[in-house]
């Protein structure tokens, strides 16, 4: 006490308290924190099997983070061409993406239904139903929001009156219907998550023609066409030709 000694600081983190030290590490620390905090998934739910025909139609991805810190998992159901994607192969891909991409922590879905054709582009309800039941729960509950972007009136009805019975664990509640980028930007800064080109145009002719996507306001102009995905098959048809997909 009778002698002077340099000033110093000391910072407690206090684990009981519930506070996040990542702030305080350096970026290396950062860094080998977030390479070692990942789940184990079950090997039933690893498949050892070649999906890069599906990774180069870039219609599951996962990028950047919501402004709550959930990781993005972006989905745009017009790159999904569903008359040549079983649903079974869909499952084992959508695993495999979960796995092998998905850190620990929270995550979320950005799904663009931006001119999605019924007979084209979606499974259907009941496959989509059977993924999320078979999911781990540890993956369900890690899911905090699913942002629906350009709902149609055909989605809002189905989800509407068979959403409850359909949609379990507490999935139903998590959606979130987005009618225009503009209101995406509250919960996801730009830059986050790519946007195609088509769904851009898309939010464009709904700020002239609101009711487009309900088929109440007529587009005589064809204004919301977009290259169907007749362009995608022509692509890749010969590497799905020698593929076999409805096993």
């Amino acid at each position: 006490m009778g002698s002077s000694s340099e000033d110093f600081s000391v910072v407690v983190l206090a684990s009981d308290l519930g506070i996040d030290a990542r702030p305080f590490l350096t970026n290396q620390e950062r860094e080998v924190e977030e390479q070692e905090n990942w789940y184990d998934c079950p090997q039933n739910l690893i498949a050892d099997e070649d999906f890069s025909d599906l990774e180069l139609l870039q219609f599951f991805r996962v990028q950047g983070h919501d402004k709550s810190g959930n990781r993005i998992f972006r989905i745009v159901g017009k790159y999904f061409p569903a008359p040549v994607v079983s649903g079974d192969r869909l499952k084992r891909y959508i695993f495999h993406k979960l796995c092998s991409e998905l850190p620990e922590g929270p995550y979320c879905i950005v799904y663009m239904h931006s001119t999605v054709q019924k007979e084209d582009n979606s499974p259907g309800i009941t496959i989509l139903r059977w993924i999320y039941e078979d999911l781990p729960s540890y993956l369900k509950d890690r899911l905090q929001i699913v942002y629906f972007i350009h709902p149609g009136l055909r989605s809002r009805l189905v989800f509407a009156t068979l959403g409850r019975f359909f949609l379990t664990g507490g999935l139903y509640w998590k959606i979130k219907y987005v009618s225009r980028l503009q209101y995406l930007w509250e919960d996801i800064k730009k830059g986050e998550v790519e946007i195609p080109e088509f769904v851009k145009g898309h939010d464009d002719v709904l700020e002239h023609r609101p009711l487009t996507d309900y088929g109440i306001e007529p587009d005589p102009l064809h204004m919301t066409e977009v290259p169907s995905t007749a362009y995608s098959f022509g692509r890749y048809e010969e590497r799905w030709a020698s593929r076999e997909y409805t096993s």
